[in-house]
């Protein structure tokens, strides 16, 4: 069986006690029974904490450097119909000059 991983910062070392799950790395609990329900349903959160869906679009919020170039993905740039995943970055996306990218949700505003 293998054990969530923290909904608090993601760590993998997560460990049981008694009907909680504990992280080790920034001391969050939480019951077992929630962590069941977590798995089921997937929230996607944007920096002021909108809930965000497939389609939507959002505004960056940060200057963010395109890993591999020298482009930057300014502040104020909308994206549009947006796709969301699992993994590090929670945003699939495509940005007029720049192309296909990863963003992660913490950098978007919900428009």
């Amino acid at each position: 069986m293998t054990l969530p991983r923290c909904p608090k910062c993601n760590s993998e070392y997560t460990y049981e006690d008694g009907e909680m799950f504990v992280c080790p790395e920034c001391a969050h609990e939480w019951p077992k029974a929630a962590a069941a329900l977590a798995e089921e349903v997937r929230v996607v959160r944007d920096a002021v904490g909108n809930v965000l869906q497939d389609g939507d679009s959002v505004t960056v919020i940060k200057d963010l450097k395109v890993k591999g170039s020298s482009l930057v993905v300014k502040v104020g740039t909308k994206v549009r119909n947006i796709r969301l995943v699992e993994g590090d970055h929670d945003i699939d996306c495509k940005i007029d000059g720049i192309g296909a990218m990863g963003l992660k949700s913490e950098f978007v505003k919900k428009t």
